[in-house]
């Protein structure tokens, strides 16, 4: 049965780095599940198909686990003539980049890849990770731990998702680890609202958190409530506040 939280304590950096490591193995047996005509189907990011998401996600993992490489992408996408912010320009360089790699050299350069990359993020001392990061829209200013553990994770949750989607599977989710990436989305969507709630999330990583009284009342599935915070689907009331992934 779903739980009712207020919503509970934060993840530590710790619980983020245990979360990242089980979201890259569940992307992992996803990934090699896929069938050849996956590969070129159409994600709920417009410019990508499965694999520009997956090349992404390569791209990414190889940035944290290389200082050298994060040096790279940052100086190609200083050079990317496109609109939007300066992530998406990194993302289109992680992409790029990646644009020879097979479908199954990307799944080979990820799981090689994010054990290094978790290592690398769980090896950054407490006071770097505290120092605050003016990392422009949509994030703001944040600590560089926030990027690290939080950000990371989330975006790679959210791209499992994204691609179970294109492919027409359910993607895997359980109360100790979706669940809990879940909560903390609602703690962060809650706090940017401010205003009184009840929210009853369901399926395995849903549960009920609510604040005050004669506030909004939200009923509905759990990961489509991280997809329309996320920007994936739209959203009224309540629901229109974003969170970062």
């Amino acid at each position: 049965m779903p739980k009712t939280t207020a919503p509970g304590a934060a993840l530590t950096y710790a619980d983020w780095m245990a979360a990242a490591e089980e979201e890259y193995r569940r992307l992992d047996v996803l990934l090699r599940s896929l069938s050849a005509g996956d590969w070129t189907r159409a994600t709920d990011c417009a410019e990508w198909d499965v694999r520009a998401m997956v090349a992404h996600l390569v791209g990414a993992a190889e940035s944290e686990a290389s200082l050298r490489e994060l040096v790279h992408q940052l100086r190609r996408a200083r050079r990317v003539r496109r609109q939007g912010d300066f992530v998406d320009k990194i993302n289109e360089v992680q992409v790029r980049d990646r644009a020879g790699r097979t479908p199954a050299q990307l799944v080979a350069d990820l799981a090689d890849v994010a054990p290094r990359a978790v290592r690398a993020r769980r090896r950054i001392p407490r006071p770097v990770r505290a120092l605050p990061l003016p990392f422009g829209p949509p994030l703001g200013v944040r600590p560089l731990g926030y990027l690290m553990g939080c950000i990371y994770t989330r975006d790679a949750w959210m791209h499992r998702v994204d691609i179970s989607r294109a492919a027409g599977r359910e993607p895997v989710l359980t109360a100790d680890h979706d669940g809990r990436i879940v909560a903390d989305v609602v703690a962060e969507w809650a706090a940017g609202h401010g205003a009184p709630y009840r929210l009853h999330l369901t399926g395995p990583a849903g549960g009920t958190w609510e604040r005050g009284t004669g506030g909004e009342e939200l009923r509905l599935d759990a990961v489509e409530m991280l997809r329309v915070v996320s920007g994936r689907a739209p959203g009224t009331g309540l629901l229109a506040t974003t969170v970062p992934f």
